[in-house]
């Protein structure tokens, strides 16, 4: 599984601008099956995204991001195995049904 954090690298306004376009790409991309959750940091300097999808797969995504080709933000990914969930969270598993 991974996690992306998006970490804005440019103004407000500028952000604002490119948002609209931002968010149709995450909606296409949910759409794809490539992330399960995503939301903004608190305070707003940027976002985080959640994907169980392989590398590849998320790395050609994030490049489509118009925040990606346009300088808007700083991408990192991170890479975790999930062994451990909640109730209700098993999809998250690294391997269904495995929880220690």
């Amino acid at each position: 599984m991974y996690v992306v954090s998006l970490t804005y690298k440019v103004a407000q306004d500028i952000v604002d601008y490119h948002l609209d376009a931002h968010v149709a790409w995450l909606k296409d991309a949910f759409d794809d099956g490539v992330f399960l959750a995503a939301g903004r940091k608190v305070p707003r300097t940027g976002g985080l995204l959640l994907s169980k999808t392989d590398r590849p797969t998320l790395d050609a995504s994030l490049a489509k991001d118009p925040f990606y080709v346009n300088g808007v933000a700083e991408f990192e990914v991170i890479e975790f195995a999930a062994n451990r969930v909640a109730p209700g969270f098993e999809n998250l598993l690294d391997e269904p049904g495995q929880q220690n």
